[in-house]
């Protein structure tokens, strides 16, 4: 009986120690315990940034803490998601990235960091695709079409991209590896210009943003000849894919939540399901469809690996064509 009072003792001073030393050390352990920042790497407005902010209110929900996002624009990304690769892996500072994670890693060599070793891919929320379009002025009117013309042109064909080193321009790049045509890049500042002068003739072809080469496409101003998904789009099931034409050819952007390296599993994976959950709701079915997004729903692991096969892709393209940042 006195073994059995001692330790009886003993366990109630256990609990009254903790309970006195207040509730600070049990909610170190409990995660998310204070607002998270959402960093996104470019100006307010775009379409990284929309995504980040229709994600940040339902999965705070689901969090039960507010997701602030934060806008740390400049050097084309890099400074902002530098800023999320230097963090502490605690799950309280996030970055939601794209393909330019992917293409830097080759195109600048002075990167502070480096996509493979310094995040954690967390959850991809979506890819969007690309459209090959061309002006009414060029005689062609479809891939294979665009393909002979160019090719009996002897070098004269010319294409838009909205900036040198861009996933545009990366993609006009490979269409012309995979094609065997030779054409000269027309860099722009942004999609709208290159567009302009694509609808005024002065350029051949580009690859461009799916929905506003659609819309103007169907105002008569362009004509889109494919799409760089590996299927067609729902959306535009009369528009070929790409692939249709060159086997293989598929180039996507991926729109993602990546922590710092070291992030723990468990946070890793509770961001993941509530990511998925969140993505198979109307409301974020509605805004991608109009966005021209697919969710892919896809585990950490998943996302990791699209990453590394995206990123080997872009270096191959950069070193094959000699691209070069601006």
């Amino acid at each position: 009986m006195h073994e059995m009072n001692c330790h009886r003792r003993k366990l109630l001073a256990a609990i009254a120690m903790s309970l006195a030393s207040g509730p600070g050390a049990f909610a170190q352990s409990v995660w998310p315990n204070r607002p998270l920042k959402l960093i996104v790497a470019y100006p307010p407005g775009g379409p990284l940034d929309v995504l980040a902010r229709s994600l940040a209110q339902p999965l705070g929900e689901a969090l039960g803490q507010t997701i602030l996002v934060e806008n740390r624009a400049g050097a084309g990304g890099v400074i902002g998601s530098d800023y999320v690769a230097k963090a502490a892996p605690d799950g309280y500072t996030l970055l939601f990235g794209s393909t330019p994670l992917s293409i830097q890693e080759t195109l600048l060599p002075k990167l502070p960091y480096s996509v493979y070793k310094d995040f954690t891919p967390i959850a991809n929320m979506a890819l969007g695709p690309q459209a090959l379009v061309v002006g009414n002025s060029i005689p062609v009117n479809s891939v294979k079409e665009l393909i002979d013309f160019g090719k009996s042109q002897n070098g004269r064909l010319n294409y838009a991209s909205p900036s040198a080193g861009g996933s545009n321009h990366l993609a006009a790049e490979m269409f012309k590896s995979m094609a065997g045509l030779d054409a000269t890049h027309v860099p722009y500042k942004g999609g709208a210009p290159a567009e302009i002068d694509l609808i005024g003739g002065q350029v051949t072809f580009m690859f461009g943003a799916f929905s506003s080469s659609m819309a103007q496409a169907e105002k008569g101003r362009l004509k889109v000849l494919g799409v760089s998904s590996k299927k067609r789009m729902a959306k535009a099931p009369h528009v070929p894919a790409i692939s249709e034409t060159l086997p293989g050819f598929e180039v996507e952007s991926w729109y993602g939540l990546l922590g710092p390296s070291g992030l723990s599993s468990a946070i890793t994976t509770r961001l993941n399901k509530e990511i998925n959950r969140i993505l198979g709701s109307e409301d974020m079915k509605k805004r991608f469809a109009a966005m021209d997004l697919e969710a892919t729903h896809w585990t950490a692991s998943q996302f990791t690996d699209y990453i590394r096969q995206s990123t080997a892709m872009w270096a191959k393209v950069i070193k094959d064509a000699n691209v070069k940042a601006d």
